[in-house]
């Protein structure tokens, strides 16, 4: 993890030990070829070090593929899905192709039947205009229409997509409320629809700002300096780290080292500051 997972992460805990809720502990290990060995470990002992604990799993969604294929056999037999053998270059070159967050909006090539039936295919979900709008807990109104065109649910070399793993887990788990970084808020449309087909009901979502750096680029696993494991390693309490989240997130005056259970108590989502941050250095 680093700052910006713990962030989050921290959040998370928090919305849920307010309301007396049931925190889910789900490892998202769908693309088995970039899963680091040793790594679910290393998460879940960053979340144990900073004090948040959970209350069911780890769940990892590489052990969930039959439930995957239920989603899909489901969707087939609505017609909601078709092959698609066009490659992302394809896509792009495509000069009608608006350009979005989430890249370029597919343009139906394959609706009708495979263009390269030769190639390996991938499985595209039927995203009918207008794409559904919701309510944001941290950002506010998501506007009907911003967003659309079919994606994809299965990759051609038959990894699942996150649109797809996240949605059917959530309804599977029993999931009312997401939180998580800001940079997924434009998939949620594509989520939302998903779950309408899978005539499941939705939980609601809060997408909270993301941390980022000098150069407004938001953390990732380059950034090692902000790893949880260095700033432990380098002797920096977990009280320290918990400080500085809960003053990014507008939970306390100034940065002091805390307990994550010491802010349970006065907890208030209307508190929580939307935007990105730069986090001081520790």
């Amino acid at each position: 993890m680093h700052l910006g997972n713990a962030r989050t992460a921290l959040l998370t805990w928090l919305r849920a030990r307010s309301l007396g809720g049931r925190i889910v502990m789900r490892i998202e290990d769908i693309d088995r070829p970039r899963v680091v060995e040793g790594a679910a470990d290393a998460l879940l002992n960053d979340h144990e070090w900073l004090g948040l604990d959970w209350d069911e799993g780890p769940f990892f969604q590489s052990r969930r593929d039959d439930d995957y294929e239920e989603a899909i056999t489901r969707l087939r037999d609505k017609g909601l899905v078709y092959p698609c053998t066009c490659s992302r270059k394809e896509i792009a070159n495509v000069a009608s192709a608006p350009h979005g967050e989430l890249g370029p909006r597919y343009p139906g090539t394959c609706r009708a039947g495979p263009a390269r039936p030769e190639r390996p295919a991938a499985l595209r979900f039927r995203f009918d205009d207008p794409s559904p709008g919701f309510s944001d807990a941290l950002q506010g109104h998501w506007p009907e229409g911003n967003g659309g065109g079919d994606f994809v649910v299965r990759r051609a070399d038959r990894i699942w997509a996150y649109q797809l793993a996240v949605v059917v887990d959530d309804a599977r788990m029993g999931i009312t409320e997401v939180i998580r970084g800001g940079d997924l808020l434009s998939s949620t449309p594509r989520q939302l629809a998903l779950f309408e087909a899978l005539d499941q009901r939705s939980p609601a979502f809060a997408h909270v700002g993301l941390v980022v750096d000098r150069a407004d680029t938001r953390l990732s696993k380059r950034h090692r300096a902000a790893a949880l494991r260095a700033l432990r390693e380098s002797g920096h309490s977990s009280e320290a780290v918990v400080g500085l989240l809960a003053h990014s997130l507008g939970l306390q005056q100034a940065p002091t080292p805390i307990r994550a259970s010491e802010l349970v108590c006065g907890f208030e989502f209307s508190r929580i500051s939307v935007g990105p941050c730069r986090l001081p250095s520790l």
